[in-house]
């Protein structure tokens, strides 16, 4: 048999080397100079489906294991058909180098290295399944011969298509141990074929890390392997004659292909759950980001690992300390993602808010504040002593109908986290709705700068309540153009009027006051502060600026578009507002129009800013905690919060008439009709 140049000169370099002695990287690198572009092809599921069944019904004939011979001899004969199909002439020559190499580890190595040449352009896997056909042709001629008088005519004709030398064994002593060989011999063509599955899985390496390091793994395992097989092969002959020299396999065999079956195998199982992770990341996210059809299915993906199936997950209710399942949060939910550090100002709002929901039943478009709860999901890269004492004693602290995902650390959960709602360690606190949707991936600024005025705090409600006040500061702008630039500086700004003039001068001292005093604070948050009276300058302007108020009303009827629902409720609310025989005072933020106050109780709390300005050093912007403060004040005012409010609207169409109820939101009955003067019943003497 005749080999090429490139053969000999691997056969020449390599000389008397025992692989035995081999570092990992110096096999390494030898395979690798026989590996090139692998654009030969070869059925390897057929051929390995073959061969390997061949050895093993080999293994199990030599053990005396052996049954059903007839149904045996079926099966083989059916499988030495297929192999005869898919061999092809360079599998022949491949056996015959192996059953003639001669005994010892260095002629095993020349023999292995000029086999890697031959197949330089095969695949791992198929490198190794070829020579493992190669190996099963000599084993299974050899094994099979014992079979009965009958089975062994029919099996003599099915090998004389490969070969016509059929030899009887006669020497086993050795059997077992070689047995054992092949054993790992096979076991390490499993695992190659496990690796091919996991890399035809089409994950990129940066997912799967482990992959990237058993590219450098597999040539010395297909090494082996081949090598196995090639110092196997050459044992065959031993036991079927007396006359050979006895050379038994080394017994450094079993210990090697242990250690690197045991290395390979943990790189296997590594990948495995590297990509296990992906796949399970991969549908969580569909399920959060795409079809999640319920609040609850999208939960369970953020929070539930695959290894604990409990569906409460350590989720409790913070005031009552009893667990939870995820079922309760069927419908809105204030999602709070934080660590555990610096969040007492996020907390301090989530506990306002809650008690906001909890102290009046409200509703907007749909949206009613008893279907929210607020739940918190803590993330920390570890859950140590310390870090679980600070959970404890922030709940300890926070005694409020919340919940919380005690000690998560479900890894993918964490992951998805931060991908779907952008989280990188800052405080966020998002709103999914029942359908499982993020309607917000951050409610804090709408929270912070409107208060329970957001609610539900979507997105879309920070563009609503900015703009439901276009046609108040439409109709300021036309009186006074330096309004624009306050507006646009983006201040808190006092406008102001009335009719009682010693509650409009002591009302503009407390102003000037309390400008004074806040400069003196120094905060961080940007909490300029600017005034305007109505009519200080033109007294005229007062009267034309109610008729404009008044016009919108009327207007509102006739106006299909334009002029929607809470626009004309916050038109009412002034025009009603204006009546209070003290005074009135607007507080907005730029555009946005964030308190619409009675004279007496808004200017207390202007002077009494000594009394809530700690708020301020929390995250609350100062018009929170000033209608906070304002609000108490209104519940103490009992005269003040009992009053309800009349309006005239005289000279208009009759076609304006309709049914309105008083804008006082504690009140909110209807208000009775005369010609077209509208008066709160709630006053009326029975």
């Amino acid at each position: 048999m005749s080999h090429s140049l490139s053969s000999t000169n691997v056969q020449e370099q390599e000389g008397m080397q025992n692989p035995f002695e081999f570092s990992e990287d110096k096999i390494l690198d030898d395979v690798y100079r026989t590996h090139f572009d692998c654009f030969e092809k070869c059925d390897v599921t057929s051929l390995q489906t073959v061969a390997s069944n061949v050895i093993n019904h080999s293994i199990d004939i030599s053990e005396k294991v052996i049954s059903k011979g007839d149904q045996l001899r079926e099966q083989f004969s059916e499988e030495i058909n297929i192999s005869s199909q898919q061999l092809t002439a360079k599998l022949r020559r491949i056996a015959y180098l192996m059953i003639c190499t001669p005994r010892g580890e260095h002629f095993g190595h020349r023999t292995t290295m000029l086999i890697l040449e031959q197949l330089k352009h095969y695949s791992w896997d198929a490198k190794v399944l070829i020579v493992q056909a190669a190996f099963s042709l000599e084993y299974g001629k050899f094994m099979y011969l014992p079979l009965t008088t009958q089975c062994q005519q029919q099996i003599e004709n099915l090998f004389a298509d490969l070969n016509g030398l059929l030899m009887v064994p006669q020497n086993t002593q050795h059997l077992p141990y070689f047995n054992s060989v092949v054993k790992k011999a096979m076991q390490m063509i499993e695992c190659i074929i496990e690796w091919k599955r996991l890399i035809s899985l089409g994950h990129d390496i940066k997912d799967v890390p482990t992959l990237a390091e058993t590219f450098h793994q597999i040539p010395v395992v297909v090494y082996w392997a081949i090598f196995t097989f090639v110092s196997c092969t050459g044992q065959i002959d031993e036991f079927t004659d007396y006359k050979v020299q006895r050379h038994e396999l080394s017994k450094s065999f079993e210990p090697k292909l242990d250690s690197i079956l045991g290395k390979f195998k943990e790189f296997l199982e590594r990948c495995s759950k590297e990509i296990v992770r992906i796949e399970d990341y991969t549908r969580r996210e569909k399920i959060v980001i795409h079809t999640g059809k319920n609040i609850v299915k999208v939960l369970k993906a953020l929070i539930i690992s695959r290894e604990n199936r409990d569906l409460r997950q350590n989720v409790f209710n913070v005031l009552t300390g009893e667990q939870v399942k995820i079922e309760e949060f069927k419908k809105y939910v204030l999602l709070f993602i934080s660590g555990l550090d610096k969040i007492e100002d996020e907390i301090r709002l989530l506990k306002s808010i809650h008690e906001k929901l909890k102290e009046k039943p409200r509703e907007v478009e749909g949206y009613r504040s008893e279907d929210f709860k607020i739940l918190w999901i803590p993330i920390v890269d570890e859950w140590n002593e310390e870090r679980r004492k600070k959970l404890e004693s922030h709940l300890q602290c926070n005694k409020f109908g919340w919940y919380v995902v005690k000690y998560f650390n479900f890894e993918t959960g964490m992951k998805l986290i931060k991908e779907v709602f952008k989280y990188k360690e800052k405080p966020i606190i998002a709103l999914i709705n029942p359908q499982g949707k993020v309607e917000n991936i951050d409610t804090k600024q709408i929270i912070s700068v409107w208060g329970i005025d957001g609610f539900p705090f979507r997105t879309s409600d920070h563009y609503r309540l900015t703009q439901q006040w276009n046609w108040f500061w439409s109709e300021m702008t036309k009186l006074n153009q330096g309004i624009e630039s306050l507006i646009e500086e983006d201040c808190y700004l006092f406008i102001y009027g009335g009719m009682d003039t010693k509650w409009i001068q002591e009302f503009a001292t407390a102003i000037e006051t309390l400008k004074r005093d806040v400069a003196k604070l120094k905060l961080n948050i940007n909490t300029t502060i600017e005034s305007y009276q109505l009519g200080k300058d033109d007294p005229k302007a007062i009267p034309h600026f109610w008729i404009a108020i008044d016009s919108l009303l009327t207007r509102r009827k006739q106006m299909k578009k334009g002029i929607d629902f809470a626009t004309s409720e916050e038109i009412k609310r002034l025009l009603f507002l204006k009546q209070d025989p003290k005074g009135w005072a607007i507080l907005s933020k730029g555009h946005n129009v964030k308190l619409l106050g009675h004279g007496e109780a808004m200017c207390r709390t202007v002077k009494d800013f000594g009394m809530w300005h700690g708020k301020l050093h929390e995250e609350v912007s100062f018009d929170v905690a000033f209608r906070e403060y304002y609000e108490e004040i209104m519940k103490d005012n009992k005269d003040c919060s009992k009053k309800c409010l009349n309006v005239i609207s005289s000279g208009y169409a009759m076609d304006i008439l309709e049914r309105i109820v008083c804008p006082k939101k504690d009140c909110r009955r209807p208000m009775e009709v005369a010609s077209v003067s509208y008066k709160c019943c709630h006053d009326r003497k029975k």
